[in-house]
């Protein structure tokens, strides 16, 4: 692709070709279906409504694979680890979350490299947010 007849290449993001906002919202939004319910990671979210929270990692995915910069323009540089640092992430909270996001993952019905590409990312974060080995 290129901007205009003899523009530069304009490089489509994984952010477009994988739908954009609606698909990131779908996302989101089952994967917080499955949090809604756990009895490990709710008590984490301290909004009754995970409303807040799923606003924040849409923006927040949305951006990181090429789209709106939106989370950085209201929430500042992500800082992940330091965000969750308060909340005691152990390597079960980090599993239950990676069941959540699978599911919400194969849900979309993504073209297979996509969905890897996708899921490899989400994975890499969550081993990465572990910080506490207590039960």
């Amino acid at each position: 692709m290129r901007d205009g007849e003899n523009g530069a290449g304009v490089e489509e993001t994984f952010f477009d070709q994988i739908g954009g906002h609606d698909t990131f919202r779908r996302l989101v939004d089952t994967f917080y279906r499955g949090v809604a319910a756990d009895p490990v990671l709710k008590p984490m979210y301290p909004e009754d409504d995970l409303g807040p929270a799923a606003e924040r990692l849409t923006l927040f995915l949305e951006q990181y694979w090429g789209g709106p910069g939106t989370y950085s323009e209201h929430r500042g540089h992500p800082r992940l680890r330091m965000r969750h640092q308060p909340f005691k992430v152990n390597p079960d909270a980090r599993d239950r979350w990676l069941t959540h996001m699978r599911s919400a993952v194969d849900a979309l019905e993504l073209p297979p490299l996509q969905a890897e590409t996708l899921w490899a990312y989400l994975e890499r974060a969550a081993f990465a947010m572990v910080n506490t080995f207590e039960e």
